[in-house]
């Protein structure tokens, strides 16, 4: 049974990591911030990198994996607000 939550973990993951993939690529690609919410960005990554932390800390692999890439993509969408103001 545990093989199968973990499953679902990494689908999980997967589906909540791609859904940030399109505004992080259009952000860089058209450098345009100003509908993006700075404060909310930075809430958001600083839930996932909580989750990435609780991930290791419990060794839930698929919270670790998918927040890693999570932290990256975010952090981007922050770096992007940041410099494109």
């Amino acid at each position: 049974m545990l093989v199968y939550a973990d499953y679902i973990g990494y689908l999980a993951a997967i589906i909540g990591t791609l859904c940030w993939l399109p505004q992080t690529l259009k952000t860089w690609k058209t450098r345009e911030t100003k509908d993006l919410s700075l404060a909310a960005n930075l809430l958001v990554l600083s839930t996932v990198l909580l989750w990435f932390i609780y991930g290791i800390m419990t060794a839930a692999w698929p919270l670790v994996v998918g927040n890693v890439i999570s932290i990256i993509a975010v952090g981007a969408i922050v770096t992007a607000k940041l410099i494109y103001k």
